[in-house]
């Protein structure tokens, strides 16, 4: 067993230390609560904003390759009219610069400078779209489109051949074609990079098949093909043959049903006849043993007319023509295409973010009402605990102390919490320690009501033989004169009269009036002696009271109980003193140290 401490001291209750208030144990329900709905919560905000940030930028992504697209666009049509410049510039070349193929270039030369402005234009709005290598290729072609008034003096005023006239141009509109790598850069739609695909492969298609056009018109206009003009023409066929494959290869079933649609016609039949028939004529003249088969082989290419070179020129400019109604349509499905994926991504955006916010407003409303329920009954469970513990207990127990009421009847009022879950529980268990407590303390009065009624009971048992006793001595005391006899009833009626004390003692215990009572004041000399009246040694104390000083009678009983136990304390912790004179009949020490000189009673 333990060891109990020195003395009997009960050991003080050492609580267990809380520690840090930042612990989690410290933490307060509704912190607690709010911590573990916040977290999830927020890593699910965090991801809703990854996926609203991932929606927005593939939206501006989509719209980038949008205002690229446009740019693409107008450089197609730039490309388109300059390529139909540089196909006139060379046929005013090889016709040796005439006044009629002058004013047909300077008529194109004016389309081709609004063209200019109005893709610089687009560029100014759009270039910020390009990524390095596109603002890089749009200040190259700035360039040369700077250049373009510089090439165009040299073909007029020098002897600029017809190739390098082709050649020149066709370098600023390779640049041209460059950009369209710009289009559907970082897309992840597989139609938006197909289409776009498609798209590039029909303007590179349209420049060989304009390239085509100014060789052959070149040719016609000489009747004969040049070993470096054949084969640039043979190249661009063949390149041009190699995109119309890249586009099949590419494009969806509509566009290849759009490409079929468009690019057939009779004049577009008649250009490819053309194109076979100037290879087959300049292959069969190779062999010629006939000089002048050699240099005029092209001169009746087709003999159904005499102007071979209007009908292959207007021929051939009807499939650049509908090889551009193709890059269009292609160009406005891209726009379309990155529009609606740019408006998809940034709905897709709004929607994440309407169930976000939903999802913060749900998740505060469900913290709020679970919050509340928890909160609210461990707010109850804990005001009502310390009124029961600081107020309605203490006031139970004082009630039954002061009155008889019956435990039994007293109605202890239960915490109003009634729900099922663990508060409720603990709830129910702090009424069953109430009704305990107050069951206890009925129990408690019932005991000290029956030990104050035997107290009682003791004492006016006691009283009453003693006052029988104390009033046979005093009639001894009247009629003895021997001293000695004298003396041993003084000293059983001073035992007498303490055992009337130590017995209104007991009243005093039990609750109970004393039994003597004083209704007139009582002088303070006859209060003090009669105090000393209730002590053993009374001898030993001197009375030194001053006269006049009287004590109302309600208090007199107490006060001399007070005194005697005063002057007893005092007797037991003071050095002993001189004894009271033997008491002698009619003496006056006597009569003032006599035990039974109390106050007399009414």
């Amino acid at each position: 067993m333990p060891e109990q401490p020195a003395g009997g001291e009960v050991p003080e209750v050492q609580l267990p230390k809380a520690g840090s208030s930042f612990a989690l144990r410290n933490w307060r329900v509704r912190t607690r609560l709010i911590a573990l709905i916040a977290i999830p919560t927020i890593v699910a905000v965090i991801l809703g904003a990854l996926r609203v940030t991932t929606s927005i930028s593939s939206a501006q992504q989509y719209q980038v390759i949008g205002e690229v697209g446009r740019l693409v666009t107008g450089f197609g049509e730039l490309s388109r009219d300059l390529g139909l410049e540089r196909d006139l510039a060379a046929r005013y070349v090889a016709s040796g610069r005439g006044t009629t193929e002058a004013q047909r270039l300077k008529g194109q030369q004016d389309i081709v400078d609004i063209s200019v402005g109005r893709v610089r234009s687009i560029a100014r709005e759009t270039g910020s779209s390009l990524s390095d290598i596109g603002r890089r290729s749009l200040d190259r072609i700035e360039t040369r489109l700077g250049q373009l008034a510089s090439l165009r003096e040299t073909v007029a005023k020098t002897q600029l051949a017809p190739l390098p006239t082709v050649e020149k141009y066709s370098e600023t509109i390779a640049d041209m074609l460059q950009l369209y790598n710009e289009l559907a850069q970082g897309a992840t739609d597989e139609e938006l990079i197909s289409t776009s695909s498609a798209l590039r492969a029909i303007a590179r298609a349209e420049e060989e098949a304009s390239k085509q056009r100014a060789l052959l018109t070149v040719a016609l206009v000489r009747e004969s093909f040049d070993a470096p003009e054949f084969s640039a023409f043979l190249d661009a066929g063949s390149r041009r043959d190699s995109e119309r494959a890249a586009f099949l290869a590419v494009a969806t079933l509509a566009q290849r049903q759009m490409f079929d649609d468009t690019v057939a016609n009779v004049k577009i039949g008649r250009a490819e006849l053309y194109i076979d028939r100037a290879v087959l004529l300049h292959n069969t003249s190779i062999g010629a043993s006939n000089t002048l088969a050699r240099s005029s082989y092209l001169r009746r290419l087709d003999t159904s007319t005499t102007s071979d070179t209007d009908r292959w020129f207007d021929s051939i400019s009807e499939t650049v023509d509908r090889l551009h109604q193709v890059q269009k349509a292609l160009g406005d499905q891209v726009a379309t295409r990155s529009a609606d994926l740019a408006g998809a991504d940034r709905q897709l955006a709004a929607v994440n973010i309407a169930i976000v916010i939903a999802l913060l407003v749900l998740v505060l409303a469900i913290t709020a009402v679970m919050a509340g329920s928890l909160v609210r009954p461990l707010r109850r469970l804990r005001g009502d605990a310390l009124k029961i513990a600081g107020q309605t207990l203490p006031d139970l127990v004082r009630q039954l102390r002061s009155t008889d009421v019956d435990p039994d009847r007293l109605r202890v009022p239960p915490i109003e919490i009634n729900s099922k879950d663990e508060i409720g529980e603990v709830a129910r268990a702090f009424d069953e320690v109430h009704r305990e407590a107050v069951r206890l303390a009925g129990e408690e009065s019932k005991l000290r009501s029956n030990v104050n009624a035997m107290f009682v009971n003791l004492s006016r048992r006691s009283q009453t033989l003693v006052e029988r006793q104390i009033t046979l001595i005093d009639g001894l005391e009247q009629g003895e004169q021997d001293e000695q006899r004298l003396g041993n009833l003084f000293k059983l009626d001073h035992l007498a009269t303490r055992m009337r004390r130590n017995s209104e003692n007991l009243l005093v215990l039990a609750g109970q009036e004393p039994p003597r009572r004083w209704s007139q004041p009582v002088k303070l000399v006859d209060v003090a002696r009669a105090s000393l009246s209730e002590v053993e040694n009374y001898e030993r104390v001197v009375l030194e009271v001053p006269e006049g000083v009287s004590i109302a009678g309600q208090a007199v009983n107490d006060i001399i109980h007070l005194l005697a136990e005063l002057i007893e304390n005092a007797l037991s912790f003071s050095p002993a003193r001189p004894a009271c004179p033997s008491p002698v009949a009619g003496s006056t020490a006597a009569a003032s140290c006599s035990p039974s000189a109390t106050p007399a009673s009414e």
